[in-house]
């Protein structure tokens, strides 16, 4: 029988028509759907979009009420009890999930990831930590190690903290080696204190394995040859962070002072630190050099250094240092007004923030390897600076 075109013209029409009916009972099904669904589901959803969550909370817990069953709608409710701070609700929340044994096993593995950040919050460390280490190999297992991380860096368990972030690097791809350094640095500063020798040296070793422009290590491995009154040890390890990174001299130079001050060889100190301050200028390499020369070379020699740094650099520590210098050799008549100007240049001085923290803006007076603030490592800036609390 031979083939013919017109019998092609009712195919289209018959999918539009097929489609027209599915089309109906998508739709029929979805106001279906929607019917069954309380009234306070839509207040809820309303009362969040409005970021009234208090009142979303209310309006959920009545479709829980009344719908046990809805098991994403108990998910959603026990995230806003954590985020609202309840977190006794929240644990009661998932735990009720986790105590059904219809629950599905993606549904379970969910469950047990949200009960885990509710023991986060709530302080429960050993349940948060016992939870998330159960959801190694699932779809949960690289925001639960963020988590373990956080838990042992609280705990200042460093040992688990190091093998949970070599772990997590091997998962996320991505490196670590700023965070797995400063975990072997924090393992040497204790067993420092001890003091245990064998142990800060094989930290420091880690460390600088693990990042080579650790500076942490260099000024650990100084103060432990301090500490055993190896002075040109000491010097040597501090100057090695000149090649690193040599923004974090700053934090030696109190220790170049003291060093070459109990080694009496003042005139080097004064070389060595006078050098980094024309190359590296910073408020403390300046602090230590100024206090140097004025105890080698006296106040007209101090005076003359920090007038020609403020004439490069003003800065009111700069100016408290000079007019500390003039003071020393001021006559009686001067004094007074010199020690007038010095105490209100130094209530100025006091309200200063001095290290800020580049990812968060937390301002402190110390330095901070770790940011009380955000919990990052090394985001504090070593050069100390001159703004005032409040700015940016």
């Amino acid at each position: 029988m031979d083939f013919q075109l017109w019998w092609l013209l009712p195919v289209p029409a018959l999918f539009f028509a097929l489609g027209w009916i599915a089309a109906r009972i998508d739709i029929k099904h979805l106001l279906h759907e929607s019917r069954a669904l309380p009234l306070s589901y839509f207040r809820g959803l309303n009362f969040l979009l409005n970021e009234q969550p208090d009142k979303a909370i209310e309006s959920f817990i009545e479709v829980v009420k009344v719908d046990p069953q809805t098991i994403d709608l108990h998910f959603a409710l026990g995230s806003l009890f954590r985020r609202q701070g309840e977190t006794d609700r929240a644990i009661r929340m998932h735990q009720n999930l986790l105590d059904r044994p219809s629950l599905p096993a993606d549904k379970r593995t969910m469950a047990t990831y949200e009960l885990a950040q509710d023991f986060h919050r709530a302080g429960l460390l050993d349940r948060a930590e016992a939870l998330f280490t159960k959801l190694d190999g699932t779809p949960f297992e690289h925001p639960a190690l963020g988590h373990l991380i956080s838990i042992y860096e609280t705990e200042k368990d460093w040992p688990k903290a190091i093998a949970a972030t070599q772990r997590m690097e091997a998962l996320a791809k991505q490196p670590y080696y700023r965070e797995i350094a400063q975990y072997h640095c924090e393992l040497a500063q204790a067993a420092l204190v001890k003091p245990d020798r064998a142990t800060v040296q094989a930290e420091i070793e880690r460390a600088l394995v693990a990042h080579r422009g650790c500076t942490r290590a260099n000024l650990i491995e100084g103060d432990l040859a301090r500490q055993e009154g190896d002075l040109s040890g000491a010097i040597a390890a501090w100057q090695r962070i000149e090649s690193q990174n040599p923004a974090f001299l700053a934090l030696a130079a109190d220790r170049f002072a003291e060093a070459f001050r109990a080694s009496h060889d003042l005139p080097s100190g004064i070389r060595l630190l006078k050098s980094y301050q024309q190359q590296y200028p910073s408020l403390d390499v300046l602090n230590a050099l100024f206090a140097l020369t004025l105890e080698h070379d006296g106040a007209a020699a101090a005076a003359a250094l920090v007038t020609g740094e403020l004439a490069k650099n003003p800065t009111l520590i700069g100016l408290d240092h000079l007019l500390e210098a003039q003071l020393l050799s001021a006559p009686a008549d001067r004094r007074r007004d010199l020690e007038l100007v010095k105490g209100l240049v130094a209530q100025h001085i006091k309200r200063l923030g001095f290290y800020k923290c580049e990812q968060c803006g937390f301002r402190a007076r110390q330095y901070y390897w770790r940011c009380p603030g955000c919990q990052k490592w090394e985001s504090y800036s070593p050069r100390r600076t001159e703004m005032p609390d409040g700015y940016a």
